[in-house]
This record gives C-alpha cells, sequence and structure tokens, in this order.
C-alpha cells in the first residue's frame, strides 16, 4: 500500500478540476436559477483557488474538465434524465459554460466532457498517460456526481484516487458526505486540501535538504 506522500506526490499526480463552470458555481447560473443552493460550492471557490496556486508553486499537473452542451451530443436519453429537459446549462460558448473563479494556465490542458465521468468519449484517459500519471487529485463539482462518477472511472482504470474533501461540493451536504464515504471505503483516499499541501511541502523539504 502506497504511503499517503506517494498518493499526491507531485511528479506522479494530476489535480483534475471538476466542472467549475458559472452555471454549476454561480449564484446566478443554472444551477441556482433553477432552485439548487449553490452555498457550498461558493464557500469552496477560495479554498480551490488556495489549493491550485500551491498545486502549481510545487509542479503538480493540473487539468481542467469542463461540460459542454450541443446538439450534437445531447442524445435523448442523456437530456432526458432532467427534470426540464428544455433546461439549458453549460451550452457551448456560453457564459455559463466558462469557468467560474479559476481559470487553466496556457500549458495546462482543458478535458471537455459530454457526460458524467470525464473518461467517457474523451481524451482524458490519453492526456493522464502522456503525462505519465499514476494519482488522480479529484475536485469540483458536483461532489455526489461528476466529481464521484469521474473518480470511481479512474479508479476502475487503476488510477490511485484522492478525493480533495473541501475542495468538492454540490448542492446536498448529506449527499456530499456520503459521497466522501462511499470513496474512502471502496475507491480511494479522502483528504482535506491542507494535508495534500502539507505534504507537498514536507517532500520538497526533504527533496531540497532542508
Amino acid at each position: 500500500m502506497l504511503r499517503f506522500s506517494e498518493l499526491v506526490v507531485p511528479s506522479k499526480s494530476a489535480i483534475v478540476v471538476i466542472d467549475v463552470q458559472n452555471d454549476f458555481c454561480a449564484v446566478d447560473g443554472a444551477a441556482a436559477r433553477g432552485g439548487k443552493d449553490v452555498d457550498a460550492v461558493t464557500a469552496m471557490l477560495p479554498r480551490v483557488q488556495r489549493f491550485l496556486a500551491n498545486a502549481r508553486a510545487h509542479g503538480t499537473n493540473v487539468i481542467f474538465v469542463q461540460t459542454i452542451h450541443e446538439p450534437s451530443t445531447d442524445s435523448e436519453a442523456w437530456i432526458g434524465r432532467r427534470t426540464d429537459p428544455d433546461a439549458r446549462t453549460c451550452v457551448k460558448g456560453s457564459w455559463g459554460a466558462a469557468f467560474a473563479a479559476v481559470e487553466p494556465l496556457p500549458h495546462e490542458p482543458v478535458v471537455v466532457k459530454h457526460r458524467y465521468s470525464a473518461f467517457v468519449h474523451t481524451r482524458l484517459d490519453s492526456v493522464l498517460r502522456t503525462m505519465r500519471v499514476e494519482n488522480l487529485i479529484v475536485l469540483g463539482v458536483a461532489t455526489n456526481v461528476c466529481v464521484e462518477s469521474t473518480s470511481r472511472h479512474g479508479y476502475m482504470l487503476d488510477y490511485n484516487v484522492v478525493l480533495v474533501s473541501d475542495c468538492c461540493a454540490g448542492y446536498d451536504a448529506a449527499a456530499h458526505d456520503m459521497t466522501l464515504h462511499n470513496h474512502r471505503t471502496y475507491f480511494g483516499t479522502v483528504a482535506t486540501s491542507d494535508a495534500i499541501v502539507a505534504s507537498w511541502a514536507a517532500t520538497h523539504a526533504v527533496a531540497s535538504g532542508a
């Protein structure tokens, strides 16, 4: 079994930022307009900003995942899951589809997805293999939907998966907590952003002989 420091070591890890987009996060986004409580999501965003700054400072790979809805991929089954099939969320080219509070740097990959899991019909696995990534450090929205779908899928593809508990959020606290419990029990590791940053700092100190 790998030590925690090995599960988050920058050289073999990637931060996977799931769906931190206006329609899912903003107080005037589609989720909020549809009646969802986005308080936990908006409260999470400053923590995500700090965590990404630390990740970049320690040389950890960062990959952004962006949900896009467009006619060519909005199948009847996919749209039919909605209580309001006419609701428009993360439409290609729209403000709602843009990233919220965070942005990829020019060299950081953006993976577009059209289903809950970021691995379904996307280039994510290819990007990760090319980067020689073994560990996924997953965060974003919503904990119990796209974050969970992606993290489970990553585990099934033999990645070590760490969920960042305070950098994931959703619209239902009980569902958020249950996802963390389920992941910890069956699929990988759950850790706070502070614990991960502390591990990076300790690894850096050892490597530099401090």
